[in-house]
């Protein structure tokens, strides 16, 4: 059997893989070998995430596996875990940051936006999610909500 990891290094490879999959995010042309190592980051960071982490750690691990399946075109693992992260983020308020909700919402509508008409799609469009994140956001405060002003600029169908 495999020795176990300490809480210490489940933290560096959250983080380190997080920031590989997000490196590969914004990466123009990505093979497909890239785009498998893609969704593995994102998906081993999350594993880490929940040896060890916060629920904002694990809500933004669900976060970031929903963009990557909105970028690799899979809609139903990008709601999945956009739905997830909401989850998450809604349980526990008190445990996150001012920019969590908003962009649970914001996974939401990319999510969807990509499902296009598929079944949940309908039950839950694209107009009932972006509304939410826009009246929720507070004013500019901070670098963290430059990333939020960042996303409402955005197609929320956007792929890259």
């Amino acid at each position: 059997m495999a020795e176990a990891l300490d809480p210490a290094t489940h933290r560096r490879l959250g983080v380190d893989l997080y920031n590989k999959a997000w490196s590969l995010i914004e990466k123009e042309d990505r093979s497909s070998d890239e785009d498998d190592e893609l969704l593995h980051c994102a998906h081993a960071s999350a594993y880490h995430w929940l040896q060890v982490g916060t629920q904002a750690n694990r809500a933004r691990s669900e976060w970031q596996c929903s963009r990557v399946n909105v970028v690799l075109g899979r809609p139903e693992a990008a709601i999945a875990h956009a739905e997830r992260c909401r989850e998450l983020v809604e349980g526990a308020p008190d445990q996150m940051e001012e920019f969590d909700l908003p962009s649970a919402y914001e996974a939401l509508a990319r999510a969807y936006a990509l499902a296009g008409d598929g079944p949940k799609a309908t039950e839950a469009p694209l107009t009932n999610w972006l509304p939410r994140m826009v009246t929720w956001v507070p004013p500019s405060t901070g670098p963290e909500l430059g990333v939020i002003d960042a996303m409402l600029g955005e197609s929320p169908g956007a792929t890259t």
